[in-house]
This record gives C-alpha cells, structure tokens and sequence, in this order.
C-alpha cells in the first residue's frame, strides 16, 4: 500500500513552477501579457470611447425643435422638424436640409457660435 502512496508524496514536493502544466506556467506564457495588454486597452480607450456614444446618442434622443447642432459634415444648422430617422436643419433663411440623425455629431457649443 506504501508503494502506490509513494509516487503522489513525490509529486507533491515539487513546486508549482517546476512542473509542466501547473501555474508557473501560465505565468511565464505569454497569454497573460496579452490579457493584461487587452485590459489596459479596455480601460483606457474603449470605455470613454463607450462613454461618449452613450452621451451622444442621448444627446440625438433628446433634440428639439430649435436646438442648434453639427453634422459630421461640419454642417451648422438650427433643428426646424424631427422625424423617426431624419432631422430637418435649418441652415440659412429659407433653406432646409434633410439630415440623417446618424449624421448629427453634437450639439453646437457657446464657444463655437464665438467662431462665427
């Protein structure tokens, strides 16, 4: 009976970092620097970049009538209707143009009406 308990008394003195498979090698592999890599991303550019979206597509949700706004074409326009999927802008007197809401990039500043 000792014979077959000694083996697993063997196995057992020999450190983790010593045996093939065990923890010291899923330290020393380079899978965790890349894991580690992968959650710095995370931290730093995925969640503000999430972040903004979520403020801006609330910002969308909530236009009105008379809101002045941007485009990502750099269009500056007042909101003049708003449908399901198209805002209609006011961009000069008597011309309106009819913009995807996709389109919208933001709400126009203080600072850029400065610019005008």
């Amino acid at each position: 009976m000792t014979a077959t308990l000694l083996p697993a008394a063997c196995l057992s003195a020999i450190p983790l970092a010593a045996t093939p498979g065990g923890l010291g090698a899923l330290v020393s592999s380079p899978i965790v620097p890349m894991i580690l890599m992968f959650g710095v991303f995370y931290v730093v550019l995925i969640m503000p970049m999430r972040k903004r979206q979520r403020a801006l597509q609330q910002q969308i949700e909530n236009l009105k009538k008379g809101d002045r706004v941007v485009t990502n074409g750099g269009l500056y326009g007042e909101v003049a209707a708003i449908e399901p999927t198209v805002v209609l802008l006011k961009v000069a007197d008597n011309v309106r143009l009819r913009v995807a809401k996709s389109a919208i990039s933001g709400l126009e500043d203080d600072g850029d009406k400065g610019a005008k």
